[in-house]
């Protein structure tokens, strides 16, 4: 009987904060639920972004943590980011200043460092890392813009700026400052504009950007083609 009262008590309590967890979580984090919803065509409701996206729980984690960091509990605000990476493989530094609807896409992997700082609207895909280049101290970390997607592996290295509405490619090493409405592919990370126009909205494929060097290089193999071509008929001819 006791052991009944006890699993019922538990299920009861369960419930409650499951319930307070969807109705406050609704309320206080509309904007990073919106943001899965609208960028994520496999989310399906409000509830199911509550429940199952570890990369809106990583963000709600990060914000507790961040509200006690602020309020001068340093070790607990470390200590509770730390249950987050442990619950979610997602590494959120409490100290980061995280703008409003942040969607961390999968998020296994990302890592994002003590003084990033992170505009609205930006897009994480999984590996990502936001980190610093050595034991400097200060700031160290990016700042990113708004509207910013960065692709699968992605990695923005150092106390740099990335402007708005920027597409960083899968698997890019960033190390300079990126301009504004451009794109970044490429180890080290180079700028390619979209044709010199905004790309409107945020634009989610991270994988088919322009390459610089790649398309120089196919277009330098094209004229060694044409010219070994040109000498072999000129030998055929003579």
């Amino acid at each position: 009987m006791l052991l009944f009262t006890i699993i019922l008590e538990f299920l009861l309590l369960s419930i409650i904060l499951i319930t307070l967890y969807l109705v406050f979580g609704s309320i206080l984090f509309r904007g990073e639920i919106q943001s899965a919803l609208e960028r994520d065509p496999a989310a399906r409701s409000a509830i199911e972004v509550l429940l199952t996206y570890s990369g809106f729980h990583a963000i709600v984690i990060y914000r507790i943590a961040n509200f006690f960091r602020k309020h001068g509990f340093k070790l607990v605000a470390r200590i509770i980011s730390q249950f987050g990476r442990f619950v979610t493989g997602i590494e959120i530094h409490p100290g980061a200043t995280i703008g409003k609807g942040l969607f961390i896409d999968h998020g296994m992997g990302v890592v994002i460092g003590e003084t990033t700082v992170i505009g609205e609207n930006v897009t994480l895909f999984q590996g990502v890392t936001l980190g610093g280049t050595g034991k400097e101290k200060g700031k160290r970390h990016p700042t990113i813009g708004n509207n910013v997607v960065i692709g699968t592996g992605a990695k923005v290295l150092g106390n740099i700026t990335v402007g708005d509405n920027v597409n960083v490619g899968a698997n890019a090493v960033v190390i300079r400052d990126v301009q504004a409405n451009s794109t970044v592919v490429g180890v080290p990370g180079r700028v390619a504009r979209k044709e010199g126009k905004k790309i409107p909205g945020i634009n989610l494929d991270h994988t088919s950007l322009p390459d610089p060097l790649a398309n120089a290089l196919e277009k330098l193999q094209h004229e060694i083609d044409k010219i070994e071509t040109d000498i072999k008929q000129w030998h055929e001819d003579k």
